[in-house]
């Protein structure tokens, strides 16, 4: 039989517990909204306060507190939603002294088969602390290379130029990191020519390709220091290599680096420089015959 006072004790509590759920509930989301506002009013002050990046790139700092930002909102949204879970069992009648303490025996022993996730952690911890590489670096680790799309205490998320595939890398597993864009960029172009040509000349038409580069309306904003030809790097099999540096903004090295080489091929064909290519001479033996196997007979 159902109770006669259940629908006035529903009411009661509605207005009672029902009224701090709510607040509680509303609470949560106020403060989870207010941390994303505060964690986006950090990243436009220090983007306002740094230097402004050319061609509509992403500063240093910029990064760095984008993912720091990241970091802070999920972390912080995480703890707010564990406290409202609490207080909302709490207002519901629940005993949460049981679960708190079945929390704690679990999470000790978590915490000993957790070792690896304890490791990503601090490396991940490591990784923002000294700024190795934010969002939006092009890093390379191992055979894996990448644009970082998202950063976190636990896992690096690339995103692979060539074939376009996500990597998931946890943190204690990168061991070595090459950033490709901190700070500056550089290209670094192995230009063959042939044994024959004047090194000299072929310096020389480099270097005046680079100075027409370097003052292009479009290319120029991008290149940090004037092209620098080195010199002989090596001596390869059918060709001489010889070496162009060009320092660039971060994460524009390659646009740099295929309009230089076009303006390389186009000044060498006007010059009648030659860039070789791999060729093969075949020889072919020819053995005479013994006189006693020659036919020297002619037809009638």
């Amino acid at each position: 039989m159902m109770n006669a006072r259940a629908p006035e004790e529903f009411v009661h509590w509605l207005r009672t517990g029902g009224v701090r759920l709510a607040i509680i509930v509303t609470g949560s989301l106020l403060l989870a909204h207010l941390l994303k506002l505060i964690s986006d009013r950090v990243v436009r002050a220090v983007t306002e306060a740094g230097p402004v990046p050319a061609q509509g790139g992403i500063s240093e700092r910029e990064k760095r507190a984008l993912t720091l930002a990241g970091i802070v909102k999920t972390v912080g949204t995480t703890v707010i939603v564990i406290i409202a879970v609490m207080m909302g069992l709490q207002e519901l009648g629940l005993d949460i002294t049981p679960v708190i303490a079945g929390a704690g025996v679990v999470g000790l022993a978590v915490g000993f088969g957790a070792q690896s996730l304890i490791k990503d952690v601090i490396a991940g911890f490591f990784i923002i602390l000294e700024g190795q590489f934010a969002v939006g670096d092009v890093i390379k680790t191992g055979e894996i290379s990448g644009s970082v799309e998202r950063l976190n205490l636990r896992v690096t998320i690339l995103r692979d130029f060539s074939s376009g595939a996500v990597h998931f890398i946890p943190n204690s597993e990168l061991k070595v990191v090459s950033n490709l864009t901190k700070e500056w960029s550089r290209v670094a172009l192995d230009i063959g020519v042939a044994y024959d040509e004047d090194i000299d000349f072929v310096v020389e038409v480099l270097q005046r390709t680079g100075q027409e580069l370097a003052k292009d309306e479009r290319m120029g904003p991008l290149i940090l220091e004037p092209p620098e030809v080195l010199g002989i790097e090596s001596f390869g099999e059918s060709q001489v290599i010889v070496k162009v540096l060009v320092k660039t903004l971060p994460q524009r090295q390659w646009e740099v680096a295929r309009e230089f080489r076009r303006r390389i091929k186009a000044a060498f064909e006007k010059e009648g420089i030659e860039i070789p290519y791999p060729t093969r001479v075949h020889l072919t033996r020819i053995e005479s015959l013994p006189p006693e196997e020659q036919d020297i007979s002619s037809p009638l």
